[in-house]
């Protein structure tokens, strides 16, 4: 996202239509953001002996989430869509892959499931009487770095396309601004802004 050169004294909230989308459009490129670091981080937990089952879990499913929320539909249609997909100039069967991922998510996501590992209850049985019972369990796989480096890719080619669409909906929300007075602009709430860090101007 692009941001202006100079830092401004006051900040007013402005609620128009094309501000509030723009807000949608920065929240998805934030999303996409989320998922490729959690790509970069994957493939770097992935790439020691014994990988971390609790870390690797952790952020594939925050990955597989924040995707998603992507293409959530909204009121103002600024979600992304399955043409975005397809719009992509990236090899091979892109748009399986991300059905694939919203899958997958359905699957982290769900509250009765255990995303992890699946159970089975049997009986020990030794000269045909039961002896006791045995719990068995069976782990399901960690994602592969190619499955990390997939969604990578379709993540950030993503961000790509909500960049541009930022940066012409700052253009609308902007003219829409300078078509206030002063006084209309002097009725919009104050956004608090960071705190400058001491000796920065």
């Amino acid at each position: 996202m692009s941001a202006p050169s100079d830092t401004p004294r006051t900040v007013r909230r402005i609620g128009s239509p094309a501000a509030v989308a723009l807000a949608d459009l920065a929240a998805i490129f934030d999303d996409l953001q989320t998922v490729l670091l959690c790509c970069e981080r994957l493939v770097t937990a992935l790439n020691i002996p014994e990988p971390d089952p609790v870390v690797v879990e952790s952020l594939w499913t925050t990955a597989l989430l924040s995707y998603s929320r992507c293409f959530a539909p909204g009121e103002r249609g600024m979600n992304l869509t399955e043409d975005d997909v397809t719009a992509l100039e990236l090899e091979g069967e892109v748009l399986g892959w991300h059905k694939m991922l919203r899958q997958l998510k359905k699957h982290y996501a769900d509250p009765a499931t255990n995303p992890r590992e699946t159970f089975d209850v049997g009986v020990a049985v030794a000269d045909g009487v039961p002896q006791g019972v045995a719990i068995t369990s069976t782990r399901q796989a960690l994602p592969d770095t190619i499955s990390v480096h997939q969604t990578g890719a379709i993540a950030y080619q993503l961000s790509q396309r909500v960049d541009q669409r930022i940066a012409e909906h700052q253009g609308t929300v902007l003219e829409g601004a300078r078509a206030l007075s002063p006084t209309e602009l002097e009725t919009l709430d104050e956004v608090e802004l960071t705190d400058t860090p001491e000796g920065d101007e």
